[in-house]
């Protein structure tokens, strides 16, 4: 057994504390994200696979199979410290600092000064690959995380509020792209059927810019609206838009347009045969 891998077996208590230390005294450190308790059983159950792992045939092979338990638990590690919150400098201080207890104590407790530097240079190495799965897999956990919230944010970004009997209305914040137009799409028909409205209104008072791509989006949405018996209405055309809708030669012809929210739910009302009066009584009465 190499002399290396005998330090190791012998001495994982002290490691354990080395490596805990290092992580103690790091700067930065954010109690609120995980516990001291929680971290010394990960911290122990990775050093325990890792010490297990080590061999005198694998020393030289950082790819070899027998690190492939290592790999999954440092992986689980990546990925929910990057659900959590911590930075790619928090966790990759985290495997460095095994590296560093590890080597230090290999330095300290080897009695076989010939061989130190070479068990040195190849621990190394099997670490160098380590940390590149660590990186990987955390980001792959930050997207896991950036694709949530982005769904998330686009279910409330296109909320379908019903504002009438028979009326409702859509108002649609950002940039319309083609995955987000089928969350639009879904919403809408989805409220269309559970309410019985023939009534949509799509404002786009918040949508920054309509380009071609933008404009078939919406009359790909109109067309669903259709579909399902109801009709459309699109408010917040402002001038700006409706400068760039004649430029690019979209048609919007056969689609109801209004400049105004309030333009678009008046038009509406008429097609419903409905008429909303002020109560003359009760103006007075408050006067």
């Amino acid at each position: 057994m190499s002399e290396a891998i005998k330090v190791l077996k012998e001495n994982r208590q002290l490691i354990l504390e080395q490596w805990m230390q290092n992580q103690m005294s790091e700067e930065g450190l954010r109690d609120e994200m995980m516990t001291n308790d929680h971290q010394r059983v990960q911290s122990e159950e990775l050093l325990n696979s890792l010490i297990n792992s080590f061999s005198e045939r694998n020393l030289d092979e950082p790819r070899s199979r027998d690190f492939d338990a290592v790999h999954d638990i440092l992986s689980g590690i990546s990925v929910s410290r990057a659900k959590q919150g911590f930075s790619p400098r928090e966790t990759s201080v985290y495997v460095h600092g095994l590296k560093e207890a590890m080597l230090s104590v290999i330095s300290e407790k080897s009695k076989d000064r010939e061989s130190l530097y070479s068990d040195i240079m190849r621990i190394s190495r099997i670490f160098d690959n380590l940390s590149v799965s660590t990186f990987e897999s955390f980001i792959k956990g930050r997207e896991e995380v950036i694709l949530r919230q982005t769904d998330e944010i686009t279910e409330i970004s296109t909320p379908v509020i019903r504002v009438w009997d028979g009326i409702l209305a859509l108002p649609i914040i950002g940039t319309l792209d083609s995955s987000r137009t089928q969350v639009v799409m879904e919403n809408l028909l989805q409220e269309i059927v559970e309410t019985g409205s023939v009534i949509a209104i799509l404002d786009i008072s918040g949508v920054p810019a309509v380009d071609s791509l933008v404009a078939q989006h919406l009359i790909k949405t109109v067309g669903a609206t259709r579909l399902m018996g109801a009709e459309c209405i699109i408010s917040g055309i402002r001038p700006e838009i409706a400068q760039t809708v004649v430029h690019l030669g979209i048609d919007l012809s056969n689609i109801i347009t209004k400049a105004t929210l309030a333009s678009a739910l008046k038009t509406a009302f008429s097609m419903l045969k409905l008429e909303v009066v002020k109560n003359q009584k009760q103006i007075s009465a408050q006067r």
